[in-house]
């Protein structure tokens, strides 16, 4: 049976501590996949060492800070037939990432259906693509792992992009890497948009999805991701299947303490169904 690297339904659900993705269709998503035509300021003079340097150091602030919320992350994962249309086969998981009262973060899940996959296996490179690839964060920890190439300047929801692509120098067995492109704010200089994949290396006939992940600037000073989905088609050797995965993070909350949460409600430990999603 083919494999694809997403999420090991299998694993425990303790493991899944990620954000959320949404599903956009396909024709919505070949418009925002990377253009094929060279980028504006893609012959400028800028100092492009400089401006890596300085979102890879805005990301590792980012990423220390985004420790210390709580949020509540939705999944789907379907397989499609060739059109897209569902076709019951799926996998669906809704989580809150909460702290203890002795300040211990960890994952509450508040909704988990049986899981009806028929042709895709889920497996651990699944789960390491979705908590560390599809919200990926390109700290000055990793950065010396990547070649990081400046491609121009774009426009995303009018905010002013530096664009880069983004691969491994070298890949590690046992670890996942992105390889795409990054879209960051010109002004801010952090991460706002991913286009890309999941990339390690192969083990058989392992085939993983492209994705695009938007992230939202949640408390006027860190941008987080809020929204990812992706819409592919996996062509294994012995047969096609098409697949979409959606996923949310919701709710973001900072956490100040044993009884502090700021940036809205504190998040209720009993909640046991999903709320209502809206759309970023």
């Amino acid at each position: 049976m083919p494999r694809i690297v997403l999420a090991a339904a299998a694993l425990p659900a303790a493991a899944i501590l990620v954000p959320v993705f949404l599903f956009v269709s396909s024709a919505v998503a070949q418009k925002v996949t990377p253009a094929s035509a060279p980028l504006a300021g893609a012959n400028e003079n800028i100092n492009a060492p400089e401006i890596i340097r300085k979102f890879a150091a805005k990301e590792k602030e980012f990423a220390e800070a985004r420790n210390n919320y709580t949020y509540r992350q939705s999944l789907k994962f379907e397989e499609t037939d060739p059109g897209g249309n569902p076709t019951g086969a799926k996998w669906e998981q809704v989580s809150d990432i909460i702290f203890t009262p002795e300040g211990r973060r960890m994952e509450k899940v508040v909704y988990a259906p049986v899981q009806s996959l028929r042709n895709i296996i889920l497996t651990p490179e699944d789960m390491q693509d979705l908590i560390y690839v599809q919200p990926f964060v390109l700290t000055t920890d990793d950065i010396n792992d990547y070649d990081v190439q400046y491609l121009g300047r774009e426009k995303i929801d009018e905010i002013g992009c530096y664009v880069f692509s983004v691969k491994p120098k070298k890949m590690v067995k046992g670890k996942r890497y992105f390889a795409g492109q990054i879209w960051v704010d010109d002004r801010d200089l952090q991460i706002v948009k991913t286009y890309g994949k999941g990339v390690g290396l192969r083990h058989g006939d392992d085939q993983y999805p492209r994705f695009e992940t938007y992230r939202e600037q949640i408390d006027g000073k860190y941008w987080f991701p809020t929204y990812t989905h992706a819409d592919d088609t996996l062509n294994f050797k012995d047969m096609s299947q098409r697949i979409k995965l959606v996923i949310r993070y919701q709710d973001y909350k900072r956490y100040e303490g044993k009884s502090s949460i700021k940036f809205g409600d504190v998040v209720d430990d009993k909640t046991t169904t999903p709320p209502p999603t809206k759309k970023k």
